[in-house]
């Protein structure tokens, strides 16, 4: 399930910040780019793409532990 969360944020965020980056105006379906106001999507969409790759390194580091016990 936590594997699930980081790749939802990784997908999010990143799409967000490469809609916002291209310039686009339309928000898609990002949810971060319908939610917040307009001068927060670049730092929002960053902060979700680290949580999400933090929440997948941590989650793979967990289960790398498991096996060597």
């Amino acid at each position: 399930m936590i594997e699930l969360l980081g790749i939802l944020l990784l997908v999010q965020g990143g799409g967000g910040l490469i809609n916002r980056l291209l310039g686009s105006t339309n928000p898609s379906w990002f949810v971060q780019l319908h939610v917040l106001p307009s001068g927060m999507h670049v730092v929002a969409s960053a902060l979700m793409v680290a949580a999400g790759v933090g929440l997948l390194f941590a989650e793979r580091s967990r289960k790398q532990r498991r096996r060597s016990e």
